[in-house]
């Protein structure tokens, strides 16, 4: 029986590579930064998220068993070009009824914002998805207030579609569809 195409394509080899970055699997030694970066209250800001208030080694176990490939995500440590993990980008809450999924990404490295990293990744994440995956719409949410954000969405193809308010938080919704082929 063959696989459904959602769950295919997670079995493919995972290094994409841009101008600026590649995007590769997650790996054991992205943990310490990742850690760090869910610790930094200004990064946590910018995802809604409260910084991690537990050890690195609790951090560790828990990642350790929390599987990085499933059937409901797929994430990707961002690293330059000479190899610097700079943050990562994932697609998750993967919908193969709606054939659609949610799309997230920070750049954890302050020196490379504003640089168009964030952009390649994302681009290169939804070239990933639409050339690999037969899910046809991609979603995200972005805190009302993050214009650098919305900005970097935009310029990739996303639209506004909608708001959302979520405790204290208001977000705006975001999304882009399969480009339709062309004859």
């Amino acid at each position: 029986m063959r696989r459904p195409a959602f769950l295919r394509f997670l079995e493919r080899p995972r290094v994409l590579v841009g101008k600026k970055v590649k995007l590769r699997s997650k790996r054991f030694e992205d943990i310490l930064n990742d850690y760090n970066w869910r610790r930094d209250e200004e990064l946590c800001r910018l995802d809604a998220a409260p910084p991690l208030s537990i050890s690195l080694e609790d951090y560790q176990k828990l990642v350790v068993e929390q599987p990085i490939y499933s059937t409901g995500s797929c994430q990707f440590a961002i690293v330059t070009l000479d190899g610097k993990h700079i943050g990562n980008c994932s697609f998750f809450n993967i919908d193969s009824v709606n054939r659609q999924a949610e799309i997230g990404i920070m750049i954890g490295e302050k020196d490379y914002w504003d640089q168009g990293y964030g952009t390649e990744a994302i681009l290169i994440t939804l070239n990933y998805i639409f050339r690999y995956t037969d899910l046809d719409r991609i979603h995200l949410k972005t805190l009302d207030w993050n214009v650098r954000a919305q900005k970097c969405f935009r310029k990739c193809g996303f639209n506004t579609c909608g708001s959302l308010t979520r405790g204290e938080h208001d977000f705006i919704l975001m999304e882009i569809h399969r480009p339709v082929k062309t004859k």
